[in-house]
């Protein structure tokens, strides 16, 4: 009797986490939407191939937008516990089935099946790339926000400042956001510039829908000189979305991190690791 009972608990697939990157011009978004193409569609559809013809359910930890690009995206698969699989397996498999389409795996580990893309993370990181200047783009067409008006990066450092730490961010939030809460706790708003390309960084457990976009879309108001720095905290503390600046394009937004404690992409399992 135990030993049929132990049967029955013990898990039915092999969990992968994967880290993966993209180019999101191609793409409706992270999330499968009908008629349209997605990235999760692809991975699915790739992840099935793998399988043998069987169904390969995704969880993400963060659906990006359409157009918005991810250099540390991260999801785990649920394949088949009969499938035989290795990290390296599922990389060059995956990466394989992908083609043509700009989707790649870094990296694959196996993990618990308790352990979860989405709710096993603490921590998000998103950078926005604004470049700055009057010539039109060539090689960077679709991962920029190219603004021609001249930017004080200073000026924008000094706003940022005011959004950080936990807020009501109504006022930075898309007015379709699902989130029960507006409360949102944001670590860290950097500003940087380097010659003509100014960086924004952002990390936060977790974020609003378009939240970043809708900080970077106002603090471009203040690099421009259209609104002095304060005005940002002012918009924040009124809770309207009509306080604050528009939402900046999706193309200069990546999605560059997911942390975890412990982070499985650092274990011995790792396809990374060279001396397997």
């Amino acid at each position: 009797m135990t030993s049929d009972i132990q049967r029955l608990s013990e898990p039915t697939i092999q969990r992968w986490a994967l880290r993966i990157e993209y180019d999101g011009r191609p793409f409706v978004g992270w999330q499968r939407q009908s008629g349209n193409l997605s990235v999760q569609q692809v991975l699915e559809d790739a992840a099935a191939r793998l399988a043998k013809g069987r169904t390969v359910p995704s969880v993400t930890a963060g659906r990006t937008d359409a157009g918005v690009h991810a250099t540390g995206q991260v999801v785990h698969l649920d394949f088949p516990s009969a499938t035989e699989l290795t990290g390296s397996k599922v990389r060059d498999a995956l990466n394989f089935h992908m083609k043509p389409y700009p989707v790649a795996i870094v990296d694959a580990v196996a993990v618990d099946h308790a352990w979860n893309a989405r709710f096993s993370a603490n921590r998000r990181s998103y950078r926005y790339r604004i470049l700055n200047r009057r010539g039109r783009l060539a090689l960077d067409e679709g991962r920029v926000w190219l603004v021609k008006r001249p930017l004080d990066a200073g000026a924008m450092a000094l706003a940022a400042q005011q959004l950080l730490g936990r807020h009501d961010f109504t006022s930075f939030r898309a007015s379709a956001c699902q989130a029960a809460s507006p409360l949102r706790t944001l670590d860290r708003l950097a500003v940087t510039r380097l010659d003509e390309e100014i960086v924004i960084e952002a990390d936060a457990r977790s974020f609003l829908h378009h939240q970043v976009r809708n900080m970077v879309g106002t603090l471009k108001l203040v690099g421009e000189g259209t609104w002095p720095p304060e005005r940002v905290g002012e918009a924040l503390r009124t809770c309207d979305r009509r306080a604050a600046g528009p939402t900046a394009p999706p193309d200069g937004l990546y999605l560059t991190a997911v942390g975890y404690d412990p982070d499985p992409f650092l274990s011995l399992n790792s396809c990374k690791n060279f001396r397997k």
